[in-house]
């Protein structure tokens, strides 16, 4: 069920793969900033794609703590610690994300940064949901 209205203000070119704003309410759910390690937090894929897939995953089962699904999410913010791998790895990203999440695009940003705290990692999201109340 979406709890969520796209904005696009009339004219506007509309995005690709994201939105540029996003209308919402009901109960609001909020990750940390997620990266892309193991239930045992270690990392298993050391390419920018795969911690990509299981960071998504890691994401959807925190937000399935609190009844909320890929169709909830209305926020991400991305750090990456490559623009130039983030870039190279869209086809792979693309494919995870429609795969895990379909086809909601909410409001997103991505942010190249000079590193993460965990060493190791190549990107980190920060992901909001809204839920029907």
């Amino acid at each position: 069920m979406t709890v969520h209205r796209t904005l696009l203000p009339p004219g506007w070119a509309r995005p690709k793969g994201y939105a540029n704003g996003i209308s919402a309410q009901g109960r609001m759910v909020f990750t940390a900033g997620v990266v892309g390690w193991n239930s045992e937090e270690r990392f298993v894929a050391k390419d920018l794609a795969g911690q990509f897939r299981q960071l998504l995953a890691n994401t959807l089962a925190i937000l399935a703590e609190d009844g909320a699904g890929p169709e909830h999410i209305v926020r991400m913010t991305w750090y990456v610690t490559s623009r130039d791998d983030y870039v190279a790895s869209l086809p792979q990203i693309g494919e995870a994300y429609r795969e895990l999440i379909g086809r909601n695009f909410p409001a997103m940003a991505v942010v190249e940064v000079s590193a993460l705290v965990e060493p190791e990692a190549l990107l980190e999201i920060e992901t909001i949901a809204v839920v029907p109340a």
